[in-house]
């Protein structure tokens, strides 16, 4: 409880040395007498100067009685290191502050305690002396009442003290001075009409004081009516100078508070402006020493010219009044002079007798129109009249027919003063011909963009033609144009372009005999975010896919050029899937999307400017759709027809070996013949021959049938003859087995003489099935043989005709040489047709025609 106490009493205390340092300005040493007396260096000292204070306790203070005193400091909330002062109580102490860097801070002595103990305290205050005042002026003025103001600045650097300031003057004439003491913050002040007097000099300085030092500005001197600014002036009247063209008479006065100066020299200024432009003349045009009450006449301008003008005024070398308000004056009219920049460009069908030409034009930098109604007239005349007229117009541009053989016009400027010299415009038909590429067009600033170009053939280049217009505007005279020199990679265009408006910019190529194709871009002075974003709708969904499409977003809404199209894709669980379309096809195909998902999706276009979001759209993926069914279908049906159409093909290529599979080619001994072995060769023909004969001669009966022409086989049919030479000789048993075997024999020998007429057969995997197979038990070369031929039996297993008729095969029989048949059976068994021995055969060479086609007749080389 007392302690709590004791810190009330302290902080109590604390408050009243601080209210009594701010409030009462009471001396710092005899705060708190009653405890403490401190002592300092100064209250007030330079900013980051030392500081000196001495704190001494007094014998009667109540807080230390019967107590050991232990002195410490404070600045501020910060403990500071002290030293004890030798005197007769022991307490006292000193601490020194090596740089106050603080512009107000409060500085404590305490004693130890519990808590500590305040006893006494002293504020210091730390600055900068004042500067000197700078760029001190005066101005009078002299509407009611008349005054003089002096300003002026206090100087870069702060004081962080209370500075106050003094302005001084004095009229030399009457050697009156006046002191004016100023606010404290205030850096002007304005004198009484009664301190001055208009045209006498007087002196003016400023001082500024503050705890620290003073400081004294530069003096003026100055005539207070030359420091006067003049009310703005006010135009009378302007009007065209009598029979002088391009000059102006300008009537003026002073305001009505300074109207008594009418009989003083003043300077004057003036400015110009053409009515159809919207900057003053750079430069004013200085008239010196006129009196108010005379008019001021101003040549050099343009003839027939409408013209607003504006005026000021100062007296010697006062400031200059605000410029007066605007009026309006025409000079005398006068005939257009220059010439006329222009632009042709044809349209319609080139190989028709009439062509359809678009005239535009404007003043170039000599031309003059010299009137304020002014009009066109296009030609086919140099002299201007009705009859060659095509056309007449107030515009600045012209649509007409020509012949398409005509090759140039003519236009003129007229006014009523008179008319310009004609324009010759020669008239070509465009050349198909692209000497230009890479067209850029970038914004400047609100009112200029900056067109850029790539030349690709400058050696028939005359120079350039950059025409523009709106792009939301179908009216003609809205075209603009510049011609640029043919060196020319470039050209800054400036206008009235309005922000978020499209504009087409084209560049022509100029050659001497035509215009070449046009390359054309669109630009924007300033773009922002589309006006709308165009609606997704689904086109297609197929298995996992989908495709989106969207339509154009109109020119009007775009707002800037539409950089890219986003579509956002994403389902409850999934990740945002980012898509990007192609801003010419606005179209996109989302891939791999799950089955039974609900998806979100919505878009988002851009431009330079910025972007816009649309509304969400939601679809499914079905697990199976009817696109996917048709998809299946026709792949299948189109792979089956494939199969389908090879197999019939691989069929109709191998029709005789398949058919020799599933339907063997039975003989007809019939229709049998040996004209089917004609040989490619002659000397095939000639082994077949030698076999021929060898078996004729080794035969025991002659035949005595007419001899067959040797280059004429047998027109009797067989299916094949094969020839086998037997390596041995075979025995009766072996013989017999043959005959009797109804396995295949084609593996008993090869033929000789090398047959061609069925190299590839090789037994029961023929193509066709053997008639009969003839054995040789050595080459046709070789003596005839002694033991007769051996003949085997057909390996084919099918009947040799078709006849529903059952039939044995008969027995064929060998003539000997003697006229004696010998009868062999290699067919079957031959016990139903054996004879005895020396008779007659019954069995006729026509009814075995593949024996007859061996028996052939010697020829002459026998």
């Amino acid at each position: 409880m007392q302690q709590g106490f004791i810190i009330m009493i302290s902080t109590w205390v604390l408050a009243i040395v601080m209210l009594v340092a701010f409030v009462n300005g009471a001396r710092n040493e005899d705060v708190i007498q009653r405890c403490a007396n401190i002592q300092t260096s100064s209250s007030v000292v330079p900013l980051g100067s030392p500081v000196t204070a001495t704190c001494v306790i007094r014998d009667d203070c109540l807080l230390v009685i019967g107590q050991a005193v232990h002195i410490e400091w404070r600045l501020g909330e910060q403990f500071i290191p002290s030293s004890p002062v030798d005197s007769e109580s022991g307490r006292a102490s000193e601490v020194v502050i090596p740089s106050f860097n603080h512009t107000r801070a409060f500085l404590t002595c305490c004693f130890q305690a519990s808590p500590v103990q305040v006893v006494g305290g002293v504020e210091i205050r730390a600055g900068y002396p004042p500067e000197p005042p700078q760029n001190l002026s005066c101005q009078t003025n002299l509407t009611t009442p008349n005054t003089l103001t002096c300003s002026w600045d206090p100087g870069q650097q702060e004081t962080h003290l209370l500075t106050k300031y003094f302005l001084h003057t004095g009229i030399r004439d009457s050697k009156e001075n006046y002191t004016y003491k100023l606010p404290a913050g205030v850096h002007q002040y304005t004198i009484p009409r009664s301190d001055f007097v208009l045209f006498s000099e007087m002196e003016i300085y400023v001082e500024a004081v503050n705890e620290l030092g003073e400081a004294t500005s530069a003096p003026i001197i100055l005539e207070p009516v030359s420091a006067t600014k003049f009310d703005p002036p006010k135009i009378l009247k302007v009007e065209a100078v009598p029979k002088r063209y391009g000059c102006l008479k300008l009537s003026w006065s002073l305001s009505q508070h300074q109207a008594w100066m009418h009989d003083y020299c003043l300077n004057l200024e003036l400015r110009f402006k053409t009515a159809d432009s919207s900057q003053w003349s750079e430069k004013p045009i200085l008239v010196s020493w006129v009196k108010p009450t005379r008019p001021v006449d101003q040549c050099r301008l343009l003839h027939g010219t409408q013209y607003f003008a504006q005026i000021r005024v100062r007296y010697q070398q006062s400031p200059w009044s605000e410029w007066s308000s605007s009026q309006s004056g025409v000079t005398l009219e006068s005939a257009p002079t220059g010439r006329l920049d222009s632009w042709t460009k044809l349209s319609g069908d080139h190989t028709h007798k009439q062509v359809n030409v678009h005239l535009f034009w404007k003043a170039s930098k000599q031309f003059r129109s010299n009137s304020q109604n002014l009009s066109y007239i296009v030609s086919l005349q140099k002299l201007p009249g009705e009859k060659g007229k095509v056309c007449s117009t107030m515009g600045n541009h012209c649509t007409f027919q020509l012949p398409r053989k005509a090759k140039k016009v003519y236009l003129s400027a007229v006014n009523t003063a008179g008319k310009s010299s004609p324009t010759e415009v020669r008239i070509y038909i465009p050349k198909a011909h692209k000497a230009i590429s890479d067209i850029t067009a970038v914004p400047c600033n609100d009112r200029a963009l900056l067109v850029q170009w790539k030349n690709l053939d400058i050696s028939s280049l005359t120079g350039y033609v950059v025409a523009w217009r709106p792009l939301l505007k179908t009216d003609l005279s809205l075209t603009q144009f510049e011609i640029a020199e043919r060196n020319k990679s470039s050209l800054i265009i400036t206008g009235s372009f309005e922000p978020y408006k499209p504009y087409g910019i084209s560049v022509y190529p100029r050659f001497k005999d035509g215009i070449g194709l046009p390359q054309t871009v669109t630009a924007y002075s300033r773009q922002k975010a589309p006006s709308m974003v165009p609606k997704i709708r689904i086109k297609k969904t197929w298995h996992s896919h989908i495709e989106l499409t969207w339509d154009e977003i109109p020119l009007d809404q775009r707002n800037g050029i539409i950089q890219s199209y986003k579509v956002f894709s994403w389902y409850d669980k999934g990740p945002i899937n980012v898509v990007n379309a192609d801003p010419e096809e606005r179209r996109v195909v989302l891939k791999d999307l799950k089955t039974m998902c609900l998806y979100e999706a919505l878009m988002m276009v851009s431009t330079f400017g910025g972007s816009l979001n649309g509304s969400t759209v939601h679809f499914e993926i079905e697990p199976f759709d009817a696109v996917t069914a048709v998809m299946i279908v026709t792949v299948s049906g189109v792979g089956l027809s494939l199969l389908i159409i090879f197999i019939v093909m691989t069929c109709f290529s191998n029709h005789k070996r398949l058919k020799g599979h599933f339907w063997p080619i039975v003989p007809d001994p019939a229709n049998s013949s040996i004209k089917k072995w004609t040989s490619e060769s002659s000397e095939v023909w000639k082994i077949n021959q030698c076999k021929i004969k060898w078996l004729q001669a080794t035969s025991p009966v002659k035949d005595t049938r007419p001899a067959w022409d040797n280059d004429e086989p047998n027109p009797i049919y067989l299916s094949h003859l094969s020839f086998l030479d037997l390596p041995m000789k075979l025995s009766k048993q072996e013989d017999d087995l043959w005959l009797n075997s109804a396995e295949d024999t084609s593996d008993l020998g090869e033929s000789i003489c090398g047959s061609p007429f069925i190299p590839e057969y090789s037994g029961s995997n023929s193509n066709s099935v053997p008639y009969a197979t003839v054995i040789f038990s050595g080459p046709c070369s070789s003596p005839p043989p002694k033991e007769p031929h051996v003949y085997l039996r057909s390996e084919s297993t099918q009947p040799l005709l078709e006849s529903e008729e059952s039939f044995s095969p008969k027995c064929y029989q060998n003539m000997a040489t003697d006229g004696i048949p010998r009868e062999q059976c290699f067919f079957g068994p031959c016990h139903d047709f054996l004879a005895a021995e020396g008779a007659d055969p019954v069995t006729l060479w026509d009814d075995f025609p593949f024996l007859r086609a061996l028996a052939m007749n010697d020829t002459q080389n026998d």
